[in-house]
């Protein structure tokens, strides 16, 4: 069947529906055209970081409007509805800190589902109305600046251009999509999906033969939850290159009476958040691994894996994530913990190798509710592809490279995303003198406090390359950033300016400081997404600032005291 791999109307969605044409693009149910009209800001995406900077320039005055490619807000969770999506951030961290929004919202759980998600993002809308200046359907090709009028244009597939004095990428970190080049891949007879592009239908997969390839966060999910769904019937095979070190999740459900005896502290968290490195309401503790005897550790590593979420990565002793001793003993417990919950010995090895795979907290790891018990079941497997690969799909499965034949119905490509930079490469962004962002970065990325790219003048990101991004909670990094944005304009208004422009000796020295904050610490010694290790060709690099929310913040507001310094205003 036909694999949906890019987002557009010209594009067959996996379900077979086509995306909405031009003549159906609307804003608030009237066609667009954005001929003619000079704005403030265009914003690119409709997710937490698009909201959030709509709401602080509209309330300051500037025209803006936001570009969408999905027919709705939502941003990642417009496009997640697989089987089992959920946030991994706690409770309240993971939510705008408009109190608008956030005073007459509860949530189920500390870790809300996509469905849950997609219904905060109705209340934001009804609360907001930011579809007011919303432009959906309309996936963004091109950005071209001109020195001479000092504005950028924006070209959308669907044909229309909109011409604006600033602009923001709000695209996230995961808005291009990865698919290995597996040969035979659209002779599979069966359905296959990327789990962004899953049918809002959803897929019965009950009593079916069924993959999951992949094993990050998204793998994880879906085979927890298709491991339930398939039944005694059914048969589930995860393909795994690299095993996940998952921790426990361990969900909360609370009522609507319990959360409403915390809405009056709400804003004091979410100010508090930003107190913290990774933009949650914890943190790695001062004392160090081997302060404590063997018992003590056990002790209170026992406490962080009760508590969940991801505790035992973050809230552990100080040296875990900075040293190679300690970092071992908590992979031996994890390990040992995981272990005696996989009973047959080779799922065991494969899904807890004796031997620690990489450094622990090296790769994002993911958190899991039953995920490692499904697989005392007969019927759910773990396929190892690191040894034996992958070689083709063929019409009803897939073969190893050593002949073994796997016969499916349905397969989910948890394969993941061309992360960081990849939804900020996939458009044609043209700068001064004609320099193509893609020809800047093509050999390493280039970017002044993770936000802004010399010789791009007018033009942000957030939540993007070389901010604290993936190191963070999303809502503390975008809200963040957000506020600076909307603090250039206003300086830029108020002192007349029309340009502004980061300097190349700047990203020079962010670039920089970039790698010396991460070099020493596991992230920065693994492949994975983090440094583009999980995309064939792309530079490997750091990608995200390991200096944390608290340091970024004050960097930021320290440019800003500092009249900009690092950048040229004219």
């Amino acid at each position: 069947m036909p694999i949906k791999r890019d987002i557009g109307h010209t594009t067959p969605a996996a379900n077979g529906s086509v995306e909405p044409a031009a003549e159906e693009v609307v804003q608030n149910g009237n066609h667009v055209n954005g001929d003619g009209e000079i704005l403030d800001m265009v914003i690119v995406g409709a997710g937490f970081a698009g909201i959030y900077l709509m709401y602080q320039l509209r309330k300051r005055g500037f025209k803006s409007k936001i570009i969408e490619a999905g027919s709705d807000l939502g941003g990642i969770w417009y496009w997640n509805r697989y089987p089992g999506a959920r946030v991994d951030s706690q409770y309240p961290v993971y939510a705008l800190s408009i109190p608008e929004v956030y005073r007459d919202w509860t949530w189920s759980s500390h870790y809300p589902d996509h469905a849950e998600l997609r219904e905060y993002f109705k209340h934001v809308e009804d609360c907001l109305n930011i579809k007011k200046d919303c432009v959906f359907n309309s996936k963004v090709t091109e950005a071209t600046w001109d020195d001479k009028t000092c504005l950028w244009t924006i070209r959308t597939e669907t044909g229309q251009t909109f011409r604006t004095k600033y602009w923001t990428a709000c695209t996230g970190f995961a808005a291009k999509r990865y698919f290995p080049d597996w040969e035979g891949m659209e002779e599979f007879k069966g359905e296959i999906h990327h789990s962004s592009f899953w049918p809002k239908e959803g897929v019965d997969v009950k009593g079916k033969r069924v993959a999951v390839i992949g094993t990050g966060a998204t793998g994880v999910q879906i085979t927890q939850e298709w491991a339930r769904e398939i039944g005694e019937d059914g048969d589930l095979k995860m393909f795994q290159r690299t095993p996940n070190l998952a921790c426990p999740m361990n969900q909360v459900y609370m009522t609507k009476e319990e959360q409403a005896k915390l809405v009056d502290g709400l804003a004091e968290r979410f100010e508090e958040r930003n107190n913290y490195y990774n933009g949650f309401l914890y943190q790695w503790r001062d004392n160090l691994t081997f302060d404590h005897t063997k018992e003590e550790r056990k002790e209170f590593y026992e406490m962080l894996w009760k508590m969940g979420g991801f505790r035992f990565l973050m809230n552990n002793y100080y040296d875990m994530t900075r040293s190679d001793k300690p970092n071992q003993e908590a992979y031996e417990f994890w390990r040992d913990r995981v272990r005696e919950r996989v009973k047959d010995p080779r799922k065991q090895e494969l899904l807890a190798p004796w031997e620690r795979p990489h450094l622990f907290g090296g790769k994002r790891l993911s958190l899991e509710q039953d995920f490692y018990d499904h697989f005392n079941k007969p019927n759910v497997d773990v396929i190892d592809v690191r040894n034996n690969p992958i070689k083709r799909f063929v019409a009803d499965g897939v073969v190893q490279e050593d002949g073994t034949y796997h016969k499916l119905d349905v397969i989910a490509l948890a394969t993941g995303f061309d992360s960081i930079t990849g939804g900020l490469k996939d458009m044609k962004i043209t700068g001064v003198d004609g320099e193509v962002l893609t020809d800047k970065w093509a050999m390493g990325t280039w970017t002044y406090l993770g936000i802004s790219t010399a010789h791009f003048p007018n033009f942000f990101f957030t939540y993007g390359p070389q901010a604290p991004t993936a190191f963070s909670n999303g809502p503390s990094c975008i809200e963040i950033q957000g506020d600076w944005i909307t603090s250039v304009l206003e300086d830029m208004r108020e002192k007349g300016l029309k340009k502004i422009d980061a300097d190349r000796s700047a990203e020079e020295e962010w670039r920089k400081l970039v790698f010396e904050l991460i070099n020493d610490t596991p992230r920065g010694k693994v492949d994975s997404w983090y440094n583009g290790a999980n995309i064939p060709g792309k530079p490997r690099e750091h990608l995200n600032y390991a200096g944390g929310i608290p340091r970024y913040k004050k960097t930021l507001e320290q440019v800003r005291r500092d009249g900009y310094s690092g950048f040229s205003l004219a």
